[in-house]
């Protein structure tokens, strides 16, 4: 079974970085991975992903520019590069895995979630 363990969330001032952590254990089948975030009382939303190799990226357009998604498949871990954060970043953040197939920021069609990392980005 496939776990994810985000790590790298805190508290930050607009303007400023997070670097986000996803490392996967157990028994992992290489495929596109996702971040994904949720703010209180807003739907969840695809932030960025990637593709097996690590070649191929995508991103919501409120982060494009901002956010760099990356993997090391050595490490099997995903990082999630935030820069230039902006206080309606705050949300709680998820790595996703074990894609099914389709349009990357559905989040429904991933099977397998970590548990969250807190972000948060005053003003």
């Amino acid at each position: 079974q496939v776990q994810l363990v985000e790590s790298g969330g805190g508290s930050v001032q607009a303007g400023g970085s997070l670097r986000l952590s996803c490392t996967v254990s157990g028994t992992y089948s290489r495929t596109y991975m996702a971040w994904f975030r949720q703010a209180p009382g807003k739907e969840r939303e695809g932030v960025a992903s990637v593709s097996p190799s690590g070649m191929n990226t995508y991103y919501a357009d409120s982060v494009k520019g901002r956010f760099t998604i990356s993997r090391d498949n050595a490490k099997i871990t995903v990082y999630l590069q935030m820069n230039s954060l902006k206080p309606e970043d705050t949300a709680m953040y998820y790595c996703a895995a074990d894609f099914r197939g389709g349009p990357w920021y559905r989040g429904d069609l991933y099977k397998t979630w970590g548990q969250g990392t807190q972000v948060t980005v005053s003003s």
